[in-house]
């Protein structure tokens, strides 16, 4: 196996004092890159300095819809500055959560576009969250796409067929969690059936989303494979083919990475 965690969260006290032995582990399965998130600006330097200490991990730079309302008010130009290190390949997480409503929508609107300035200034995919705002989403993509073209991924994908869809129509790229392996997932499983193989990202968001048979239990890097497993499954193609398409179609999108 040759995967990619797209999306994770190791700078997270659920990993703390034994990062080496996760990423250890992951190696063991197979996932030998993997991209930490950023949530907070207030937090990136930890997140930054775990990329930093790890030659096969990257970081991205953003806030989170949930964090909208309480971090410092920013803009694109102040997004572009942080991103300049040579490990930050992305922005993000940003977008909508209009399930929990963490932070009110118009700051979450105003913050999400922001951060599709910085992608489209600088060439930098997104990493777009999107929970509960799938019309609201699709809008303000499509509007913004006509401004210029911009780069990303719907992460953790969980949404509407209409959502999959649009996202492949601007060219972006959808990621899949280990939500694809719980028992009531039956419409994302036909969603991703749908999906072209080209477009596909695995992810754990770790450490949450434990795929089966580990769900309820703190995620972790490793579990990529799972997860990878059950879509390669779902598109009846080999597992080991699968997971070098998504690991191609990662370096594809997060062009600043180092390619393999």
């Amino acid at each position: 196996m040759n995967l990619v965690d797209s999306h994770c969260h190791l700078d997270f006290p659920d990993f703390e004092g034994h990062l080496d032995d996760v990423i250890k582990r992951a190696s063991n399965a197979g996932v030998h890159f993997m991209m930490t998130i950023c949530t907070q600006l207030s937090k990136f330097d930890q997140v930054l300095n775990v990329a930093k200490s790890h030659e096969n991990i990257w970081c991205s730079v953003g806030v989170h819809p949930h964090n909208a309302a309480d971090e410092p008010e920013t803009d694109s130009q102040t997004l572009i500055t942080m991103a300049e290190h040579p490990k930050v390949i992305a922005f993000g997480e940003t977008g909508l959560d209009y399930y929990y409503d963490h932070s009110p929508r118009d700051q979450q609107i105003g913050l999400f576009r922001q951060h599709i300035q910085a992608a489209r200034q600088t060439g930098l995919p997104l990493v777009i969250h999107a929970r509960n705002a799938d019309d609201e989403l699709i809008r303000i993509m499509r509007e913004e796409y006509t401004k210029g073209p911009f780069a990303g991924v719907i992460h953790c994908f969980s949404g509407s067929p209409e959502l999959a869809e649009a996202a492949i129509q601007l060219g972006l790229y959808i990621s899949v969690s280990g939500i694809v392996t719980f028992k009531n997932a039956h419409e994302l499983r036909e969603i991703i059936k749908t999906v072209p193989t080209n477009r596909l990202l695995v992810e754990t968001d770790a450490p949450y989303l434990a795929p089966v048979p580990y769900r309820g239990k703190r995620n972790e890097p490793a579990y990529t494979a799972l997860t990878a497993n059950k879509v390669a499954e779902l598109k009846n193609i080999d597992p080991e083919i699968f997971s070098t398409a998504t690991t191609r179609n990662f370096f594809r999108l997060f062009t600043k990475a180092r390619s393999i």
